[in-house]
C-alpha cells in the first residue's frame, strides 16, 4: 500500500461526512489507545497555573451583560430581539429587569459588536 502525504489525507477527511469522522476518531482512539480530549485538558491545566493575568489574556468567551436600558427602552427591545432568539415579550421582560445577561459565552468579536449595538441604541452595557 502506498504511503499517503498529509495533504492527501485531508482531502480525503474533506469528502468524509460528520458521521463518518466521528467514527473513525473513535476508532483511531480505539486502534492507538488514545484520548483527543487529553491535550484540551492539559491547554487548560496549564492556563490555570498561570494565574489570574494568563486567564484575563486568553479569555475567549464573553457574557454581554444589560445593565440599563437607558431612555430609548423601545430600541434598545429592538436591538436585544435582533442579537437573541427571543420574541417581543420576552425581550422586553429582559430589557425591563436589567441588569440581566443578554448574550452568554460569546466570542470577543461577537460580544464588542453586541455591545455597540446596544449602546448605539441608548443601553449601558458591561461585557463579563
Amino acid at each position: 500500500m502506498a504511503k499517503l502525504t498529509t495533504d492527501e489525507l485531508i482531502d480525503a477527511f474533506k469528502e468524509l461526512t460528520l458521521m463518518e469522522l466521528s467514527e473513525l476518531v473513535k476508532k483511531f482512539e480505539d486502534t492507538f489507545e488514545v484520548t483527543a480530549a487529553a491535550p484540551v485538558a492539559v491547554a487548560a491545566a496549564g492556563a490555570a497555573g498561570g494565574g489570574e493575568a494568563a486567564a484575563e489574556e486568553e479569555k475567549d468567551s464573553f457574557d454581554v451583560v444589560l445593565t440599563s436600558a437607558g431612555d430609548k427602552k423601545i430600541q434598545v427591545i429592538k436591538e436585544v430581539r435582533g442579537l437573541t432568539n427571543l420574541g417581543l415579550k420576552e425581550a422586553k421582560e429582559l430589557v425591563e429587569s436589567a441588569p440581566k445577561p443578554v448574550l452568554e459565552g460569546v466570542d470577543k468579536d461577537a460580544a464588542n459588536d453586541a455591545k455597540d449595538k446596544l449602546e448605539a441604541a441608548g443601553a449601558s452595557v458591561e461585557l463579563a
